[in-house]
């Protein structure tokens, strides 16, 4: 903004590397830098920007040098109406450019896919049933995973059925068909053949995803939980960070992979990396969640039950959520606030047994976890 050639040279940079970094998440459609470039510095009206370049949204932004610090500003604008999607402004020192450029895109990038994919959700929901295609349909299933319970992602699997109908290399579709089969097992009765199912749709978003994080991100989960394949779903996941290192969804659920089965150092970081891209993120339940059983791990219980109580707090509607709270607080010797947990427990999954809960968990959990989990659940009386 202030004309100076050194400031130019920074703010090019700076757009070349968040166009790199859009350019990895494979669902979103990135204009290339020399097209981009056409509307430097000129006043734009971002309508038109939207016609003549074929794109739904634009990103745009500034850069401002004083000292030896420098501040940036973005923001995210639907080109058709011209409504705000997200805003927000970037400080830092200039003793590093490089690595200043770095964090800045990191964020940009972590927040803009999120914001984009919800517009892109809500555009969905406006189109006629009649005339959705295989992206629509699944961009209409996408909430009905968020509660992570059984009778909402039954919803979610029914359009998804749809969509693979449509397109049957859809690989994020197999990976939350793979997530709803998931649900089902854990929620909703322990079925084998929903198991069964759930680790072919995981298997089919790996081999048809391997340039999509956030499907390779998802299949991890279900590759880990109803394949018990630590391995693999840890592979998933560092393959989905070397595509985008700021995929929150890598992140959130590379943060569970390594909390219940692997290194809690690397779970702990990729909770905070996660909180940080995407703070209000539909499962920013998991960071805490996986900051909670880096805790239990070493029995810490009173602060794994503060930092479960966040993870309730970011999904009421998630079970499985209680049952963490209500271990940790019984471990922790708070047997009565365990029980009054518990209560609320079976409220939400009346038919909530410990036996199958635990089965389930003693197929990918570390041997500490799951001692501590059957434990606590049981001070805390809930049924065999």
């Amino acid at each position: 903004m202030s004309g100076d050639p050194e400031q130019e040279y920074f703010a090019d940079g700076m757009v070349e590397e968040i166009i790199t970094g859009l350019s990895r998440i494979k669902w979103l459609f990135v204009i290339a830098r020399n097209s981009s470039f056409v509307y430097k510095g000129k006043a734009v009206d971002v309508k038109q920007v939207g016609r003549e370049l074929g794109v739904r949204y634009v990103l745009e932004g500034s850069v401002r040098k004083a000292g030896g610090r420098v501040r940036i500003t973005g923001q995210l604008v639907e080109a058709e109406t011209g409504a705000h999607l997200w805003a927000d402004k970037f400080d830092g020192a200039l003793d590093d450019v490089f690595d200043l450029q770095d964090r800045i895109t990191t964020s940009v990038v972590g927040v803009v896919e999120p914001s984009v994919r919800q517009a892109e959700i809500e555009r969905a929901r406006r189109k006629r049933p009649d005339s959705l295609g295989a992206y629509d349909l699944f961009l209409r299933a996408v909430p009905y995973f968020q509660s992570i319970m059984p009778g909402d992602a039954n919803v979610g699997i029914g359009l998804l059925e749809e969509a693979l109908k449509l397109d049957p290399n859809y690989a994020a579709a197999h990976a939350y068909m793979a997530w709803g089969m998931e649900i089902r097992v854990l929620r909703g009765g322990f079925n084998e053949a929903d198991a069964i199912a759930g680790v072919r749709h995981a298997r089919m978003a790996l081999a048809h995803g391997t340039d999509d994080a956030t499907a390779l991100s998802i299949a991890s989960l279900v590759i880990l939980h109803l394949d018990h394949d630590f391995e693999a779903a840890s592979g998933a996941i560092a393959r989905a960070l070397s595509l985008n290192g700021s995929c929150a969804a890598a992140l959130y659920w590379g943060a569970h992979v390594h909390a219940w089965s692997g290194d809690p150092v690397i779970a702990e970081d990729y909770a905070n990396r996660a909180l940080r891209l995407s703070p209000f993120d539909p499962v920013s339940f998991e960071a805490y969640l996986t900051l909670g059983t880096v805790r239990f791990r070493k029995q810490h219980y009173d602060d794994a039950a503060a930092f479960y109580a966040k993870a309730v707090q970011a999904n009421p509607r998630f079970s499985s959520l209680y049952a963490a709270q209500t271990t940790a607080l019984a471990m922790a010797g708070r047997i009565e606030e365990s029980k009054s947990l518990a209560r609320r427990l079976l409220e939400l999954e009346p038919d909530f047994r410990v036996g199958p809960f635990m089965e389930f968990f003693v197929k990918f959990a570390r041997p500490e976890i799951v001692d501590g989990l059957a434990e606590g659940l049981r001070k805390a009386g809930l049924p065999e």
